[in-house]
């Protein structure tokens, strides 16, 4: 039992890892998308970001490199990622599942950081665990990522739970609502609720997600991993490899979202890479089957966009 975990474990970690890096770098080497040009960008300046401006309004802007407000970006980014400002300001009835559900994803990832920390220093630097001020900061990260643990595991199961019933009895979320939703979120129910069950019922004297952490960090076999609490964290482990392979690892798709199509403001400056990489497009043959875009695969993108598609039509 020790065995498959661990050899699930780190199998699961690696694909997840790795097929994060290829969503991402996928992402990044898309073509440019149209983009949304939606004021105000947070990396405006501070003046300007106020009322939505755009560094467009200067004269001669083209002229003058465009201002970046870093700091306004970061805040942007931070309400987003920490607090889903967006959907609390435009579907609260939604943000209440949604938000708990990740809020609770946040703490048990800050809890697998603490947890492997724990394990590597306990490992690898026994001595200063051993001090008084390295054993106290030790003892200090395990009661916090005992307090992460407990309350991100309740957090994601009442988030998944609240967003699978609504999934389920919203008649406006139904048209949007697939086999798939269903199946993920009660995928999230169950294997956090095995290493939840798994955590309470487990045995005097049985290893806890540390001591787990530290024997598959040096293969240690010999220790002996409850079932029930073993097969929730295989699981778990599953569907965090699952997760990049699935419409979920929109945590990946957002940051490009927003830096290169809702954000995007860069001019298209004469001799730059945006010119470079739209004339490249303009020799691609597209096909697509509306038949009054003619584009047969033949055209070029420059000659589709360059004819007029009613000329000739019947009138």
């Amino acid at each position: 039992m020790t065995t498959v975990l661990y050899a699930i474990l780190s199998m699961s970690a690696v694909v997840c890892v790795a097929a994060t890096v290829v969503r991402a770098v996928g992402y990044a080497r898309a073509p440019l998308h149209l983009r949304w040009e939606l004021y105000p960008v947070p990396h405006e300046a501070p003046d300007r970001a106020a009322h939505g401006g755009s560094y467009f309004e200067e004269s001669n802007w083209w002229t003058r490199e465009p201002h970046c407000n870093l700091r306004g970006e970061l805040t942007a980014m931070f309400s987003e990622i920490l607090f889903l400002k967006a959907l609390r300001e435009f579907n609260l009835r939604l943000w209440w599942r949604s938000y708990p559900f990740h809020l609770g994803l946040y703490l048990l990832i800050a809890t697998a950081v603490l947890v492997v920390a724990t394990a590597v220093a306990s490992l690898f630097a026994p001595a200063l665990v051993a001090g008084a001020v390295g054993g106290t900061i030790v003892g200090a990260v395990r009661v916090l990522y005992r307090l992460t643990g407990v309350v991100g595991l309740a957090l994601t199961l009442i988030g998944a739970g609240g967003l699978l019933h609504r999934r389920l009895t919203d008649p406006d979320l139904r048209p949007y609502t697939t086999p798939g939703d269903i199946f993920n979120l009660t995928l999230f129910l169950v294997a956090l609720g095995l290493v939840s069950a798994g955590l309470v019922l487990r045995p005097a004297g049985g290893p806890d997600i540390a001591s787990i952490v530290a024997g598959l960090l040096v293969w240690d076999t010999a220790i002996r991993v409850p079932g029930l609490l073993g097969t929730g964290l295989a699981l778990s482990a599953l569907l965090a490899a699952y997760i990049p392979f699935t419409h979920m690892s929109h945590f990946v798709g957002k940051y490009f979202t927003y830096h290169a199509v809702r954000w995007d403001d860069a001019a298209n400056r004469r001799g730059g890479t945006i010119e470079r990489t739209l004339a490249e497009y303009l020799t691609y043959r597209p096909t697509w089957a509306a038949p009054h875009v003619t584009a047969d695969g033949v055209r070029t993108w420059a000659e589709v966009v360059t004819t007029n598609p009613t000329t000739g039509a019947k009138r």
